[in-house]
């Protein structure tokens, strides 16, 4: 069975031979395995099998890139996206957001009509070289691009987009209309010159440690007519979509069934998205990707991280429905024999 035809199914809430396998290591962690037993010339991907890969055009406002400041532990610079973010080296995390070139409703208006589709966006021959060799490994191949909140907070900041959201929701939804006009433009064009695409993985951060950065009625209001655009658009072509949405958005499962997502990612534990919960809960209309908890996998005792897998994905398979992911991003404490021992459990507990 193909990676690809493993994933559909279990999309699909239909089981294959085992539950698909996919993750995501920091590349601090990356470098670490290579040190530990990782041949130098494999990716983890290639060596433990991931089964979903994903290819999607530059969104940004096209900025150019500027380093302000660097030093021995970070680096300071200007993205495309014109924010000021801060770099560490010595570990790896999400850039840290320190100035915006966007920071009211009069600077959008003036920047908004870079965020229009060009063929600067892609860069066609390579990309599709690669579209084409990852459908052929018979991967999983989906369209990705960042959207809405997760989206719009790069351009202006959190704290300016959280207040906006009260004070002026109109300059809030066209920031989010904005960027799902520029997202399906994408889709369009790069299906329309000859990318595959399986399905869509889009990133849209919604939560943080205790609760969803906003209520369910600002989702509702703001995010959601988006949100169901986008999902209408890839339910067209038939393609199920998979959300990634860090934190805790238990809030906002039945919207987000709703709106059309097929699947959410990442299930972080530490945020209370406990899988075997929701599983019982949503798991006849929603499917799953993720929740094995990263502190697990870190833990010095073997029998940690086997009760975590063993707990959780027997239950999660059942019926198809989940798709092996860590709860977030495996972090360098995480050593290649014990990530190795990881996927081992995920095979044993995962088969059908």
């Amino acid at each position: 069975m193909t990676a690809r035809e493993r994933v559909w199914l279990a999309l699909h809430h239909r089981e294959a031979d085992r539950v698909p396998i996919h993750d995501s290591p920091w590349g601090h962690t990356v470098n670490r395995w290579h040190q530990e037993g990782l041949p130098q010339d494999q990716s983890p991907a290639d060596y433990f099998g991931y089964e979903i890969s994903g290819q999607g055009p530059d969104l940004t406002f096209q900025l150019p890139h500027e380093v302000l400041e660097e030093t021995e532990t970070y680096v300071i610079y200007k993205d495309a996206n014109g924010a000021t973010r801060r770099s560490f080296k010595d570990h790896e995390s999400t850039p840290e957001l320190i100035d915006f070139t966007i920071k009211d409703r009069r600077t959008w208006e003036e920047y908004k009509p870079l965020l229009t589709w060009n063929e600067r966006r892609v860069d066609w021959e390579k990309a599709l070289a690669a579209n084409r060799a990852e459908w052929e490994k018979g991967k999983f191949v989906c369209y990705t691009a960042a959207f809405g909140y997760d989206k719009t907070q790069g351009y202006v900041g959190s704290e300016r987009l959280l207040l906006a959201m009260l004070d002026d929701p109109k300059w809030v939804k066209d920031m989010f209309d904005t960027a799902v006009d520029l997202l399906i433009a994408g889709a369009e064009e790069m299906m329309a010159r000859g990318f595959e695409f399986d399905g869509a993985f889009v990133y849209d951060d919604m939560g943080y440690r205790n609760a969803t950065l906003f209520s369910p009625a600002a989702y509702r209001e703001l995010e959601f007519p988006s949100q169901k655009r986008m999902c209408d658009f890839f339910q067209s072509k038939g393609m199920p979509i998979i959300l990634h949405s860090c934190g805790r958005v238990k809030q906002f499962l039945p919207m987000l069934i709703e709106a059309g997502f097929t699947c959410l990612q990442p299930l972080e534990v530490k945020a209370g998205m406990d899988l075997v919960e929701l599983k019982r809960q949503y798991g006849d209309e929603l499917a799953f990707m993720g929740g094995i908890d990263v502190r697990a996998m870190a833990h010095h005792d073997p029998a940690v991280i086997e009760r975590e897998i063993s707990t959780k994905i027997p239950i999660a398979k059942r019926g198809g429905g989940y798709i092996y992911h860590s709860d977030h991003s495996v972090p360098s404490n995480v050593s290649f024999q014990q990530y190795c021992r990881v996927i081992e459990l995920v095979h044993k507990y995962g088969t059908y």
